[in-house]
């Protein structure tokens, strides 16, 4: 739940209300209503207006400014990876920091002899 008074930008228009998208607008009510589909009424300056919006129609300034200096980081990494040919650090960034799973060899077990494998396997089926 946002707070009053918190700055937020406009990100859709759910209800095709001819939102102006993109623009910066500043949470003054909430709906309290519960057979409202809206959560928050908004006052944008631009348009000079007071809009009726649902919260995915909204995001704070701060988390959208997040997403952006993130986005921008990864593709300076990428482009710092490839220009330095850092295979690793390229494939770590492309993976988003996960590990890639090395397969797993099984070298503590000897290889089943042909009877013995059909021997396991019946024996898994009865049971």
């Amino acid at each position: 739940m946002l707070k009053l008074g918190e700055k937020i930008v406009i990100v859709g228009d759910r209800f095709e209300q001819n939102l102006p998208l993109g623009e910066y607008g500043y949470v003054i009510a909430y709906d309290r209503n519960n057979d409202s589909a809206f959560d928050y009424i908004i006052r944008v300056p631009v348009a000079n207006r007071q809009f009726y919006v649902p919260c995915e129609d909204i995001e704070l300034e701060e988390t959208l400014l997040e997403l952006e200096v993130d986005r921008i980081e990864r593709e300076a990494l990428i482009d710092f990876a490839l220009v330095t040919r850092n295979e690793e650090l390229f494939k770590h960034i492309m993976n988003g920091g996960r590990e890639e799973e090395q397969p797993v060899e099984e070298t503590g077990k000897e290889a089943l002899s042909r009877e013995e494998f059909i021997r396991q396997v019946n024996l898994k089926a009865w049971i």
